[in-house]
């Protein structure tokens, strides 16, 4: 049976040898994930593609693992929301052995995956390791504001409470979920829009961290690569903020780097 997931995060211990769709970005990291589980396809989300075309990225990777692998456009169905992605996604890309299987731009996700499912195929052998990174940003910090690149909202600690992480994430809810926003109560967070998608799901995290009092904000996906959080303060333009950003001094057409040199400051300046 199929397996419909939110998030690449959150794969069962019975997926081996299974087909799923999950909702993640399609990048490499999303996409070694769904091969760790040992599943034998895969469908995630297009993230608008986006820059160096990282939101698809995985595919060729899985390509060469002998996995067959697709994405769903992001205007069609909302990123972050398996649910979402199986009742209205359309395919926009499919790797070699996707389209083996039949796969094939334009169609339904739902479609796809019950292709994906019963196509005669190996689960994923397990695959080299692949980390995530977190950087800490020392040329980005400014009077004991703390500022780190992390590659996943995931890698987020507690002793960043209080102070800036910049993520390569993309900026939506998983499954809509307010709690999904982030784990724990930074002072701001950045995060991709991947091209803003569905009903604007790319920046949904940004009203829920208002309500909890942290300033957010997203980059373009074709301005930084989607899950690199580098990439977000070294590449990114920003395309959107919230209200507790905008007060601390961000606006829509700066660079990241500027964004978070007034998010360091205004930090700075609530702290003496």
């Amino acid at each position: 049976m199929s397996l419909i997931l939110d998030s690449v995060t959150t794969f069962p211990p019975d997926a081996r040898g299974r087909a799923a769709i999950a909702a993640s970005h399609g990048g490499v990291y999303a996409a070694y994930l769904a091969a760790r589980a040992g599943i034998k396809a895969v469908i995630l989300c297009d993230a608008g593609v986006g820059r160096e075309r990282a939101g698809i990225g995985g595919l060729d990777y899985l390509d060469k693992l002998g996995v067959a692998a697709a994405a769903i456009g992001h205007r069609s169905a909302r990123i972050g929301h398996g649910g979402d992605c199986h009742a209205r996604g359309l395919i926009t890309f499919a790797n070699v052995l996707a389209a083996m299987a039949g796969v094939t731009p334009g169609m339904t996700a739902s479609e796809a995956l019950d292709r994906l499912e019963r196509a005669d195929a190996p689960p994923c052998p397990p695959p080299p390791p692949i980390e995530e990174t977190r950087h800490r940003l020392s040329e980005a910090e400014a009077g004991g504001v703390r500022v780190h690149a992390i590659d996943s909202a995931g890698l987020v600690l507690p002793e960043d409470a209080g102070h800036i992480v910049a993520t390569g994430s993309h900026g939506a809810l998983l499954g809509g979920k307010p709690e999904t926003a982030i784990k724990i109560d930074v002072f701001a967070a950045l995060y991709n829009d991947a091209d803003f998608g569905m009903e604007d799901a790319g920046i949904a995290r940004l009203p829920v961290l208002e309500a909890r009092g942290i300033a957010g904000a997203c980059v373009s996906a074709w301005s930084a690569r989607i899950g690199d959080g580098q990439s977000t303060w070294r590449d990114g333009f920003v395309t959107a903020v919230n209200a507790r950003a905008a007060q601390c001094g961000g606006e829509i057409g700066i660079s990241a780097r500027e964004l978070v040199a007034r998010l360091a400051a205004a930090r700075m300046k609530e702290l003496t």
